[in-house]
């Protein structure tokens, strides 16, 4: 056992003298020690209810012969610091978070672990954990918020956002916003569509990390518990087995990870924690990746943010797995190994099957003909970026507007300056020119509260919550702060979004300005965020600061064509 490092010999006795003072004693010392990590706070409901997860997780380690060891991480809750100066620490918190499970398990030496999560990026955080340390592991999200109602309607924290937007415009008035607020979210549990949570946990699964079903059980479900003691139980059979996560790993699991992502309409921040995952992973995965998925894959799964139903109401209509039968059926996943020994196909068809249920559709009889977003490229982004798509649109050409921050955009959609037509453009917002790549919620969903979500368009080298619906582009790259070419645009310069050929593009003569171009000065110089500023990589890799020798990463200068193939080169860091 890797534990038997700090714990058996003559040398290691002032090690278990401490472990005593715990209260282990000689046969919990000799047992495996397991590792149950979790990211409790009580600063918001997403992360809620781990600690009690966490008891179940160590009894089902006890039961199955193992000695739990238990410890705790941070978390940024994106709902509470979205708009703010805050949000910068949310893509930094991934990091972190990667970073501190690797130092506690690796620092103790302890032989697997069960990772217990609960929002945005302590989700992909524990895929990244798993994948770096590559011991038995298994990871357990602490399931979905239940909706609210609201004039016996149900309502997430994304109508919250909205009403902000429809407040601004005169739409509602003081009261009825702060009855929006007060209904929206009812108990413990992470955001309620199909957003960044529930997206990744999915994901998670479809990764093979996480047994098939556990994770579409909400917060507050009662089986939540049952759950956390089967993973405590089956850890055990990992280790027993010598199960590790990079076995569950694979260009497959990823291929079919981003095909659940496209059939439910996922969170666009699925593509950069996929691409980090991979890189933790050690598995050649590029942005370009994600493009057939999407082109082949039709959404099927009626979810918030641009569908009917939540989470909740998901798992009553069979989860995940009720998406992985429809697409097993129509041919568009392979199997792959999960981390219950069982594979992937082999999990989906033990799952029960709702009959009566209108949330996920047959492939046969698609919401939408293809995933709701696309990898474009062209002369503002030729590292790449992602559309979100709109409806059936695929196409919008208007006038910049340019903002050199979230808060001077949110300014102007309040201040009622953004007008049908018009390009919004917030640059600097980028993993190193934010820092941290922070989400343009308030923005987008002030657009939409305002009634003009249809009607304009936004491009950014940030990112959007998995709450954000309408004509969006995030994620260019380069970003502004490294000299991107969103950095030479100006206002009233003419914007082309083209999904059909893939680009994003001005006809303004951009190189004409780049002479007169100055980076601007950083906007934290001490402490993490400029850290992470100094450390990270490109969007279109992920915006990691892990960078790896082993793996290949991608930089697509063009828009691969039938006759063109993404370019291969290593991700650089800037110093």
């Amino acid at each position: 056992m890797r534990s038997d490092l700090i714990k058996s010999g003559p040398d290691r006795a002032p090690a278990r003298a401490m472990l005593r003072a715990t209260g282990l004693d000689d046969a919990a010392i000799a047992r495996p020690l397991i590792a149950v990590v979790h990211t409790w706070s009580n600063v918001s409901p997403c992360n809620l209810n781990l600690r009690e997860l966490a008891v179940e997780a160590a009894a089902g380690i006890r039961a199955a012969g193992g000695t739990p060891i238990e410890f705790n991480t941070i978390a940024v809750t994106d709902g509470i610091a979205m708009g703010t100066p805050g949000m910068r620490a949310s893509l930094i918190s991934r990091e972190v978070i990667t970073d501190s499970i690797e130092l506690a398990v690796d620092g103790h030496c302890l032989d697997a672990m069960v990772v217990l999560c609960g929002c945005d990026k302590t989700i992909p955080a524990a895929a990244m954990a798993l994948a770096r340390l590559n011991i038995p592991g298994v990871a357990l999200y602490g399931g979905s918020i239940a909706h609210g109602t609201h004039d016996n309607h149900p309502i997430t924290i994304q109508q919250v956002f909205e009403a902000v937007g429809a407040h601004g415009a005169g739409k509602i008035d003081d009261a009825e916003l702060a009855a929006v607020e007060r209904d929206a979210c009812p108990g413990a549990g992470a955001c309620g569509g199909q957003f960044t949570a529930n997206t990744m946990a999915m994901v998670l699964t479809t990764l093979g990390l996480s047994p098939m079903g556990f994770n579409d059980i909400p917060a507050t479900h009662p089986a939540k518990g049952a759950a956390a003691f089967r993973c405590g139980e089956l850890v055990m059979e990992c280790l027993k087995t010598e199960r590790t996560p990079r076995e569950m790993l694979t260009r497959t699991s990823f291929r079919n990870a981003a095909r659940m992502v496209a059939a439910t309409a996922g969170s666009t921040n699925a593509v950069l924690h996929l691409l980090a995952i991979a890189r933790e992973a050690g598995v050649e995965w590029t942005l370009e990746d994600f493009e057939p998925a999407s082109v082949h894959t039709p959404v099927i799964a009626d979810l918030l943010p641009g569908g009917r139903y939540t989470a909740v109401e998901m798992f009553g209509a069979g989860g995940s797995a009720r998406v992985a039968q429809e697409l097993i059926a129509a041919g568009m996943l392979e199997d792959a190994p999960t981390v219950t020994g069982r594979s992937l196909f082999a999990e989906a068809a033990a799952a029960p099957r709702a009959e009566a249920q209108d949330v996920v559709h047959p492939v046969s009889q698609p919401l939408k003909p293809r995933g709701g977003y696309s990898i474009l490229y062209g002369n503002l982004a030729p590292e790449g970026c992602i559309l979100k798509l709109a409806g059936k649109s695929g196409h919008f050409e208007g006038s910049a507007r340019v903002f050199e921050s979230e808060e001077e955009a949110f300014a102007a959609v309040q201040g009622d300056r953004i007008h049908a037509g018009d390009v919004i453009v917030i640059r600097n917002e980028g993993p190193a020119g934010g820092p941290g790549m922070r989400e343009m919620l308030g923005v987008t969903a002030a657009l939409v509260g305002r009634g003009l979500g249809n009607d304009v368009a936004l491009i950014t080298d940030g990112r959007f919550s998995g709450a954000t619906h309408g004509f969006m582009v995030g994620h260019i790259a380069p970003e502004a702060a490294r000299g991107g070419p969103i950095a030479l645009l100006r206002d009233g310069d003419r914007v082309v979004i083209d999904a059909e050929h893939r680009e994003l593009r001005t006809s303004a003569d951009l190189e004409s300005r780049r002479a007169g171009w100055h980076p601007r000065p950083p906007k934290v110089t001490h402490g993490a965020l400029a850290k992470y500023a100094l450390l990270v990589g490109s969007a279109s890799d992920g915006a990691t600061t892990n960078q790896r020798t082993d793996v290949q990463t991608s930089t697509s200068r063009t828009a691969p064509t039938a006759s063109t193939t993404t370019l291969n080169e290593p991700a650089g860091v800037t110093a």
